[in-house]
């Protein structure tokens, strides 16, 4: 993996100078994989070949940044995952201006409730993943919503002891997630949203 990475970087650094060869090399190397995510998660052909066109368009015209890039198939989900997320979100707004016309209609499309229930699935593997007493903390805070001195007093432990578990928690859920090329802070706000 390692060296498909410097690989790609090296991609990269070809079509920062402009090297149509390599641009075509990197289309051909991640189209099909991006063209099967977007389309599990839009749901939609038209709308899967406009965001596989986004990304690369939005690539060949960040040339000048490309050599700055260490992880550049992750730079690159970013950007299909982005696409993605604002056509859900462009849905969403729609159907809920129609929830606001015929409110007995559901806000969240099947399309949204898919993409929370995978995300939720991911952060639960990674939450599987944390040590013991790790594990233990974040499912009182988040699982049963208790508060920092709460979790201290139920375990016998220092506020700040439960607090730097948390923190730490929440990094290895991140650093999953980024792995999976699933972090979008503001997506999950998003889609954790009340």
């Amino acid at each position: 993996m390692h060296a498909y990475t410097h690989d790609n970087k090296k991609l990269f650094e070809l079509i920062s100078e402009g090297d149509e060869t390599a641009f075509r090399q990197l289309f051909h190397r991640y189209a099909p994989e991006f063209r099967a995510m977007a389309l599990h998660i839009t749901k939609t052909a038209a709308v899967t070949e406009d965001i596989l066109q986004e990304t690369f368009l939005r690539l060949w015209l960040s040339r000048d940044k490309l050599k700055e890039i260490e992880q550049p198939r992750s730079w690159l989900l970013r950007i299909v995952f982005y696409q993605c997320f604002t056509y859900l979100r462009r849905q969403a707004v729609h159907h809920k201006a129609m929830a606001t016309l015929a409110p007995e209609e559901p806000v969240f499309t099947p399309e949204e409730d898919m993409t929370y229930a995978f995300m939720q699935e991911q952060v639960a593997l990674a939450v599987q993943q944390l040590p013991p007493q790790a594990k233990r903390i974040y499912l009182l805070s988040r699982g049963q919503g208790l508060k920092i001195p709460e979790i201290a007093a139920r375990l016998s432990l220092s506020p700040s002891t439960v607090k730097n578990s948390l923190v730490r928690s929440l990094h290895a859920i991140r650093k999953h997630l980024e792995q999976s090329g699933l972090l979008f802070p503001m997506l999950i706000l998003w889609l954790l949203r009340v």
